[in-house]
C-alpha cells in the first residue's frame, strides 16, 4: 500500500465536455476523496462568442472566445471540485468538414504521437488508476473528440502504467428518449433527413453491451451547475433548457464501456473503481 490517493483522470476535447459526459462521475468520486484530473485538449476557440456570435462572422474572435472559455472551464472545474485542472491548449478543430480543421496547430492535425507523449508525461505524473475518454469515433464524430481518442489510447502504450480505461457511451434507450425530449421542447423541430437519421441512430451502444453505470444522482445538481458555468455556449447545451429538476431526474446515471481492466471486476458494475478498493 501507498500513501497515493486513488486518482482518475478524464481525458476532454473542450471546455464543457468535462460536464456533459463526465459531471457526475468526477463530482461523485471527488467527494467520495478520490483525486480527480482534467485534461482539457483545445482552447474551445471555435464556440460560440459573446451574443452567440458564431465562428466565420467578422465579429467572431477566436482569442477572445478562448480567454472566455478557459474561466468558464476555471469555474466548472470549482463547482465538480476537480482536484487537478491540465490544458494542453491545442487550437480548437471546430466540427468535421470546416476549414479550421485543416488550420495548422489545430488539434485535428497534430501528429498524434506528439499529443500522446505530451498527455503520457501528465499520465507518468498522475499515476491515474482510471482514465475516461471517448470511443473511435469521439462519440458522434467530431475531429477534437477522435483526437482525444486517439492520443489517449497512444498515451497509455507509452508508460509502464494499467489503469482501468472507459470510454464515454450512452445507452441507445436513453438516446431515443432524449430524440422524444427534444421533440418536446422543440415542437417545431423538422424530422431529420434519413441519412441523420441513420447516423444518429449509431451513435451510443444497445443497452446490454454497456459495462457500466454509475449512480451520479445525488451529484445531478453539481453536473448542471458545470454545464451552466459554460454560460457562453447555453444556446448549444440543450440540458440547460432542462431546468434543474428534470435535469436530474434524467440524467442520473453516467455510463461507460469499459476496453481495459487488470483487476478482474465482474460486468456490469455501477463504480469504475471497482476492484481497486
Amino acid at each position: 500500500m501507498t500513501d497515493r490517493p486513488l486518482t482518475l483522470m478524464a481525458v476532454h476535447a473542450h471546455p464543457d465536455d468535462e460536464a456533459t459526459g463526465t459531471g457526475g462521475v468526477l463530482a461523485r468520486y471527488a467527494a467520495e476523496g478520490i483525486r480527480t484530473v482534467l485534461v482539457t485538449c483545445t482552447d474551445g476557440a471555435c464556440g460560440d462568442g459573446p451574443g452567440g456570435v458564431k465562428p466565420g462572422d467578422p465579429a467572431h474572435d477566436p482569442a477572445a472566445v478562448a480567454l472566455m472559455r478557459r474561466q468558464e472551464l476555471d469555474a466548472s472545474c470549482e463547482v465538480l471540485k476537480i482536484s487537478d485542472l491540465e490544458t494542453l491548449d491545442y487550437a480548437d478543430s471546430g466540427m468535421m468538414g470546416w476549414p479550421s480543421n485543416d488550420a495548422p496547430g489545430s488539434f485535428w492535425q497534430t501528429p498524434v504521437q506528439e499529443g500522446a507523449a505530451r498527455l503520457a508525461e501528465l499520465m507518468r505524473n498522475y499515476r491515474p488508476d482510471v482514465v475516461v475518454t471517448y470511443d473511435a469515433n469521439g462519440f458522434y464524430g467530431h475531429p477534437d473528440h477522435i483526437q482525444a481518442h486517439r492520443i489517449t489510447m497512444a498515451a497509455l502504450e507509452m508508460t509502464a502504467l494499467s489503469p482501468k480505461v472507459y470510454w464515454t457511451t450512452m445507452p441507445r434507450s436513453m438516446m431515443q428518449r432524449f430524440g422524444e425530449i427534444m421533440r418536446e421542447f422543440y415542437e417545431d423541430m423538422p424530422e431529420p433527413d434519413p441519412a441523420e437519421a441513420a447516423a444518429m441512430a449509431e451513435i451510443g451502444l444497445p443497452d446490454d453491451e454497456i459495462t457500466t453505470w454509475v449512480d451520479t444522482t445525488a451529484f445531478s445538481g453539481q453536473k448542471f451547475d458545470s454545464l451552466a458555468a459554460h454560460a457562453s455556449q447555453g444556446e448549444n447545451i440543450f440540458f440547460l433548457k432542462m431546468g434543474k429538476e428534470r435535469f436530474g431526474e434524467l440524467m442520473g446515471v453516467e455510463t461507460f464501456v469499459r476496453v481495459q481492466d487488470t483487476t478482474g471486476a465482474a460486468v456490469p458494475e455501477n463504480d469504475l473503481f471497482a476492484g481497486l478498493r
